[in-house]
């Protein structure tokens, strides 16, 4: 159980400073006044369940620092953390996007880009990846952009560390997550070397999609991100779906190699 290491409204100031909102912005939102804000933030007034939740909402605090406003005014915690087995019919509609996106990579993830599942053709992908950097837990961002991870299989490394530095960096503040500031500063470490890429994308100008040397050739994939809507669990707010896409028909016929990389001769009587 995670314990409060501060006032519930030192903590609420923190969350409201984060989000460079003003006590005025927040109080006219949320529809309490100003100076019963005031009065919350500096501890002349304890703030109730619903009022904790109604700030939570309007400065989109996740859930798991929900749980820890919660307990910092004495409350119990609201939310629960199931593992990924445990979340039912949740769970089942994680296996099916993950399994009906073969060939193409799919990957579940939490907050701080650990994999939580993988499909198929995501686990030969990651089948390169040393034993030293898989963990548990294995953290995608730590396994493409390590030196002995998939690095130097990225045709521009550079350019992607920097892709993925801006999202977790997105991620952090949107968390606050020590644990993920600590992955930034690894990542934001190691020796990658800007390379010129004299072969630029078309595609480039909509997205900037990953380049991969395996040994089925040169895979040039896009991504997508898929969230889980109103979720009332931990696991659930944290997780999300990544969905990589061929970005080229060479990538499109190459994947299907990744999850049968010896495809049976089709015979005919």
């Amino acid at each position: 159980m995670t314990t409060a290491s501060a006032p519930a409204g030192t903590l609420l100031r923190q969350w409201r400073t984060r989000r460079r909102r003003s006590q005025l912005d927040v109080a006219l939102a949320a529809d309490i006044s100003t100076r019963h804000l005031s009065f919350l933030e500096t501890g002349r007034a304890v703030p109730s369940r619903t009022m904790i939740t109604r700030l939570c909402d309007e400065l989109e605090v996740p859930l798991r620092d929900r749980n820890t406003l919660f307990l910092a005014a004495g409350l119990a915690p609201e939310y629960p953390e199931h593992p990924l087995d445990d979340l039912g019919t949740a769970r089942h509609a994680i296996q099916a996007v993950l399994a009906g996106h073969d060939p193409n990579p799919a990957v579940a993830v939490n907050a701080r880009w650990e994999v939580l599942a993988a499909n198929r053709a995501m686990s030969a992908m990651l089948s390169a990846v040393p034993t030293t950097l898989t963990g548990p837990p294995l953290n995608m961002l730590r396994a493409t952009l390590h030196p002995e991870g998939l690095a130097p299989q990225l045709r521009d490394p550079a350019r992607w560390r920097d892709n993925a530095l801006r999202r977790a960096r997105r991620q952090y503040e949107r968390t606050a997550d020590p644990q993920l500031a600590t992955l930034i500063t690894e990542i934001e470490s190691y020796p990658i070397a800007a390379t010129a890429d004299t072969n630029p994308d078309p595609l480039d100008d909509l997205v900037i999609p990953m380049r991969l040397t395996t040994d089925l050739g040169e895979l040039s994939l896009i991504y997508a991100v898929t969230v889980f809507g109103s979720p009332r669990d931990i696991t659930m707010d944290e997780l999300a779906i990544e969905t990589f896409f061929p970005a080229d028909e060479a990538t499109r016929a190459l994947l299907p190699r990744l999850v049968d990389p010896c495809p049976s001769a089709t015979t005919r009587d």
